[in-house]
């Protein structure tokens, strides 16, 4: 049951594009007392323009930019976007800038390179555009203060995932089936952890986007009508980054369609069995992920997109049986708009002067008060 909420609290909006980039989130959140549970006013879905879509995927799998003039112009149009999403749910609800406290604004991933020398991760969106056009304070630029202090930054959600859903009744886990899927391991005692187990929508929705045209695999029927390719799964399985230990984090620089046909090998296979080989993945990586961090887990609540996949959420119960497995819904957190929550989440941390990170979740040399703050 959701608590009160003051009416008068402070309101927070969050905008939060990930790595399927199928859409901006945007979240009217407003925050009890301490910051330990939330309630949704409002949210919705911008879309982006097709053709500045293609452009950031296309980047955010390892394509090179043409130049230093495309890559500011490209920074600017994303946070015009950002700022259209943020501006049309203010509209539809009728809500003033004024009565927004502030923005907290994810940006674009279009390179993570946590693993490299120096390591460094990149999101684009300028939150002094933001700022701008929304008339709202706003925090951006979240990540790259924890990269700084030695960590992945990502993921950065179990902070929130905690501050929302810990408990001393069961071990926890959290799973976001995004464009990449990851986890938050809450235990009842213990330190919380959370870390990417691989790829979830970006594979599944690009393959769908090849062979049938549509954005994505709409209730999982493209993957049912096809049959696992045991011997595919087992190549795509023995990448060793899925066998690396936390802190990991990844995105679609490793896992895009040109890491697929790579393992495909030139051969010719039925696309819906491709897709029902890359479901089992999903399905498979995440299983042995929470199995071997948190063995003693009873309860798997699941948001992002893949959670309106019920052939993607029948393969994980069928790996763990003995793992309840539902929407955060039940819950009373919207499981569509959790991760630009999250994000309003950490503006309102960043403006407490509280930290947002986790160092055993980043590897972070320790708690870390993140992101730029853009004044209105």
């Amino acid at each position: 049951m959701s608590p009160s909420f003051d009416p008068a609290a402070p309101l927070f909006l969050g905008l939060m594009s990930g790595t399927s980039a199928d859409g901006i989130d945007a979240a009217l959140v407003q925050f009890g007392e301490g910051g330990n549970r939330c309630r949704l006013v409002a949210g919705l879905t911008h879309p982006w323009d097709a053709a500045l879509r293609q452009e950031l995927i296309a980047l955010g799998q390892g394509g090179d930019i043409t130049s230093l003039d495309a890559l500011g112009r490209l920074d600017a149009e994303v946070a015009i976007a950002f700022a259209a999403a943020a501006n049309q749910l203010l509209e539809e609800t009728g809500i003033a800038a004024r009565q927004v406290r502030a923005i907290g604004s994810h940006g674009q991933t279009v390179r993570h390179r946590p693993l490299s020398y120096p390591a460094f991760t990149w999101q684009l969106g300028d939150g002094n555009r933001i700022a701008e056009l929304t008339g709202i304070t706003t925090v951006a630029d979240f990540r790259r203060r924890d990269v700084a202090a030695g960590g992945h930054g990502a993921p950065l959600m179990p902070a929130f995932h905690l501050a929302m859903l810990g408990t001393a009744d069961e071990d926890r886990a959290v799973l976001n089936l995004g464009g990449i899927a990851n986890l938050t391991l809450i235990p009842r005692q213990g330190t919380v952890r959370g870390f990417d187990t691989g790829p979830a929508n970006a594979l599944l929705d690009g393959w769908c986007q090849l062979h049938l045209g549509r954005p994505f695999d709409r209730g999982g029927a493209f993957a049912a009508s096809g049959q696992v390719d045991t011997g595919l799964l087992q190549r795509l399985r023995a990448e060793p980054w899925f066998a690396s230990p936390p802190p990991k984090s990844t995105g679609r620089e490793q896992f895009h369609l040109d890491w697929l046909r790579g393992h495909l090998g030139g051969q010719a296979r039925a696309a819906a069995d491709v897709q029902a080989t890359l479901l089992e993945l999903t399905a498979l990586t995440v299983a042995d992920a929470l199995l071997a961090q948190q063995p003693d887990t009873r309860r798997l609540l699941v948001c992002g997109g893949g959670v309106h996949n019920p052939v993607l959420l029948q393969r994980l119960a069928a790996h763990l049986p003995q793992v309840a497995i539902g929407s955060l819904a039940g819950l009373g957190l919207d499981p569509d708009y959790l991760e630009a929550m999250g994000f309003a989440w950490l503006a309102r941390q960043t403006l407490e002067g509280r930290p947002g990170n986790l160092e055993a979740v980043t590897g972070a040399r320790g708690p870390r008060i993140l992101g730029a703050i853009h004044p209105a």
